[in-house]
């Protein structure tokens, strides 16, 4: 059964240390996805003057944060990933019920919130330069790295808690204070990860929100002078106006944007593991997530029985809400991107043939949510729409290749570049992939969509510009690096 429907809070912006409602007098309801009769939360939608309020507010802050200790900084992050421990499941709760992922799929981004957390507090102790060999006697050189400053941070809605982590944790331990524009989808996640950072100890001005629009929001923290870096998380066409606009403001810029992944699967390769990863990579979080397995392109030899465990596998999958149990698929997001994913099905009907699913689930469990059904598409040209676009559903193209090398041209075909994977046990073609896929991110036997807080997120070609993030590298895009020349041979000349 699924949890009783509970009174929709009023979100509020959060601004100089305080929760405060916005004057601009319009809102916007955000519904459950899986039963759109349930009112989530209610977010304004904030002003310009309202983002310049929180700008100032961490300009203001920045001085003494930036000359805070960077041990004690990571502190406050040590203090938020045991908080966030403390809410685990109320979190993910929240979570499955705003954006509509499974309370499992929750659960795992928590976790994965909680580590990164405390991966980037220890930051705060090793965030060092390099001392360099001068090739002067008596002459010392090193590196130090500084903060930027203000920090705009612009997230998804497809990882509400994750994604505003793994931007605020590095940037505020780096020295930075954050001006965080969450999506309007997801306003909740965003105000109750902010309210974690308060209670661990954040001083006022150092993280602020602002809900609302792109357009204004968004586009604010771009034009405004005193924010001196943005960090984008979104669509490959926002975000190439993003870098754009931040070039010409002379902003730092950093944006991850989409992906079109494929997993390869070759003659040698273990059928039931390379299934098993493949069903969880496309239709988990219902494909909305920019690592999801979109492609599977598999050699002609084996393709047929492939095709018949994966749909096999696929019509055992369980439908519906996420709060429910033993349910491994919820609803898309909204009814607009249900209509962008029922179109791409059309064209896709066209494309390729037809195996499984290619509808909204219209029975009456369904009525009152976003439902598709996993959808997998079988002799997909390489070059054909649903192979190339961004889906961002649950829908899985099948591309069969006569043999490896046709395999690795296909993978690469698309203009994105995140995340791949290959099923094998060929030493020698496991090695040949790693190095000619062209993608950020590679695995081998396993899944698209793994991945850990100590290692760096990000792709190449269209899918990401800037400094990767995640991991030890995630430091180099908030900070500064100096070169220090020190001489003290004493002379005066």
């Amino acid at each position: 059964m699924t949890t009783a429907i509970v009174a929709a809070p009023l979100c509020r912006n959060f601004i100089n240390g305080r929760w405060v409602e916005s004057r601009s007098g319009h809102t916007i309801e955000r519904r459950n996805p899986a039963n759109i009769e349930e009112l989530t939360s209610v977010a304004p939608l904030s002003t310009r003057e309202e983002v310049r309020e929180a700008i100032a507010a961490a300009k203001a802050a920045f001085p003494v944060w930036r000359d805070t200790p960077a041990p004690v900084r990571g502190k406050v992050l040590a203090r938020a990933a045991a908080l966030m421990e403390t809410q685990k499941d109320a979190l993910a709760r929240t979570l499955c019920r705003e954006e509509g992922k499974t309370l499992k799929e929750s659960s795992v981004e928590v976790q994965r919130s909680i580590n990164i957390l405390e991966f980037t507090a220890g930051e705060g102790r090793r965030m060092g330069g390099e001392t360099i060999p001068s090739e002067l006697a008596k002459n010392a050189a090193y590196t130090i790295k500084q903060p930027l400053g203000v920090v705009g941070a612009i997230t998804p809605w497809n990882f509400p808690v994750a994604i505003p982590v793994w931007k605020v944790a590095p940037a505020l331990v780096a020295g930075n204070t954050v001006v965080l524009k969450p999506a309007e989808l997801t306003p909740e996640c965003a105000a109750r990860v902010v309210d974690l950072f308060r209670e661990a100890g954040t001083p006022p001005g150092v993280l602020n929100m602002v809900l609302g629009r792109g357009e204004e929001v968004g586009d604010e923290l771009l034009k405004d002078r005193d924010v001196r870096a943005i960090s984008f998380t979104g669509s490959t066409e926002v975000g190439s106006h993003v870098y754009a606009l931040a070039a010409r403001q002379m902003k730092k810029c950093q944006c991850e944007m989409g992906g079109k992944n494929p997993v390869v699967v070759l003659r040698d390769a273990d059928l039931a593991r390379a299934t098993e990863s493949v069903v969880l990579g496309a239709f988990g979080s219902s494909g909305q997530r920019c690592t999801a397995t979109s492609r599977v392109v598999v050699e002609e030899v084996i393709a047929d029985e492939f095709v018949r465990m994966l749909v096999e596998r696929t019509r055992k999958l369980q439908i519906g809400n996420g709060l429910d149990p033993g349910v491994d698929v919820g609803p898309v997001v909204d009814e607009q991107q249900m209509k962008t994913v029922l179109r791409y099905l059309e064209i896709g009907r066209k494309e390729g043939q037809l195996l499984l699913g290619g509808e909204r689930m219209a029975s009456r469990e369904y009525e009152k949510g976003y439902f598709i059904a996993p959808t997998v598409l079988d002799h997909v040209a390489w070059d054909s729409v649903t192979a190339q676009e961004e889906i961002f559903g649950p829908v899985l193209s099948v591309i069969r290749v006569a043999n490896f090398e046709e395999a690795l041209r296909v993978a690469n075909s698309v203009k994105y570049g995140l995340s791949s994977s290959l099923y094998t046990n060929d030493a020698r073609r496991i090695f040949e992939f790693i190095d000619r896929i062209e993608t950020g991110i590679t695995h081998v036997n396993a899944p698209t969509v793994a991945s850990e807080a100590q290692m760096p997120f990000g792709g190449m070609k269209a899918t990401g510009v800037g400094v990767r993030e995640m991991g030890r590298v995630a430091i180099d895009f908030y900070t500064e690096l100096k070169a220090v020349y020190i001489d003290y041979t004493g002379r005066d000349s």
